[in-house]
């Protein structure tokens, strides 16, 4: 299957309950938890809009619509903040703002990544489209998005970002077997959802970005539900791998999960040991940034 339309939708899904970071999560949705001067969605949304891609599609649960509204008008705060003489406070979130197009598709109950891809069909339609999980808070120059529709441009398929992680750690992911075609792409041969590090085909994890077609929608509606009950997005992936060929790339870039605590902890220290008002309040002689184990 050729693709013959250009990606412009990236699909956030924002519908999960947070539970690795509770009780922080109890209210406030993880995606708005700050880190230094930035919520986390924001830092995705970013990278979206730096790739080149403005149309985000926010998969939310009804009781979130907070986060529609970190991207929504700002008048009371807006005119506070120049009455004040601080308008500069809030220019990079308006200018980000001003510059996508935001719709919602609402998953009424968490029933796994796979599901809540397939909830956004609605608002995407019958082209290819980005995923982002924004728990998976990526510094990478070029972008990762950006890195992957490079890929995506030469393969014409889809790609998933993946990075090599400890052994002891590939049950925490989506794990592949590949083909190595030279400069970081694989062409994937199979795809394992958590297994058990003895099991694992490799340690190539799959991480929080996606490019997909189209046809992973039908695949997803005909995927069971799997590990714990949900219907998992590498299970369909694994469907559709029967059907086309898949690619993954490596990222070339620093990655932490922030959807986790000690992950949460290392990119407030890595944005902050970036920040030029920050870094010298961090510990060391130039400003201390804790590596993410490898």
């Amino acid at each position: 299957m050729s693709i013959s339309r250009p990606i412009r939708k990236v699909v956030f899904p924002a519908a999960g309950l947070g539970t690795r970071i509770l009780p922080a999560t109890a209210v406030l949705p993880k995606e708005l938890l700050p880190i230094v001067d930035k919520p986390i969605i924001q830092y995705g949304v970013e990278e979206a809009v730096a790739s080149g891609l403005s149309q985000i599609v926010l998969v939310n649960s009804p009781g979130k619509r907070i986060l529609e509204d970190h991207f929504g008008p700002h008048a009371a705060l807006d005119a506070l903040l120049a009455r004040r003489g601080k308008s500069a406070l809030l220019g990079g979130l308006r200018e980000l703002t001003a510059g996508i197009e935001l719709s919602t598709a609402f998953q009424d109950e968490p029933l796994g990544l796979g599901h809540a891809v397939l909830v956004s069909r609605g608002r995407v339609g019958d082209e290819p489209f980005a995923v982002v999980l924004s728990d998976d808070v990526i510094d990478a120059d070029p972008p990762a998005l950006a890195q992957m529709l490079a890929v995506f441009a030469r393969v014409d398929g889809p790609v998933l970002l993946v990075e090599r992680v400890p052994r002891e750690a590939v049950g925490r992911y989506g794990v592949i077997a590949g083909d190595a075609l030279g400069d970081g792409v694989h062409s994937v041969i199979d795809l394992v959802e958590k297994p058990a590090p003895e099991d694992a085909p490799s340690d190539l994890a799959i991480i929080g970005r996606y490019l997909l077609t189209p046809d992973i929608y039908p695949a997803l509606a005909q995927t069971a539900r799997g590990l714990g009950g949900e219907i998992q997005l590498t299970d369909g992936l694994r469907r559709l791998l029967a059907q086309r060929p898949i690619f993954a790339v490596e990222l070339d870039g620093v990655r932490h999960d922030a959807g986790n605590k000690p992950g949460y902890l290392r990119a407030i220290l890595h944005f902050a040991g970036k920040h030029p008002e920050l870094r010298r309040e961090l510990p060391g002689p130039t400003g201390g940034v804790v590596p993410e184990a490898r």
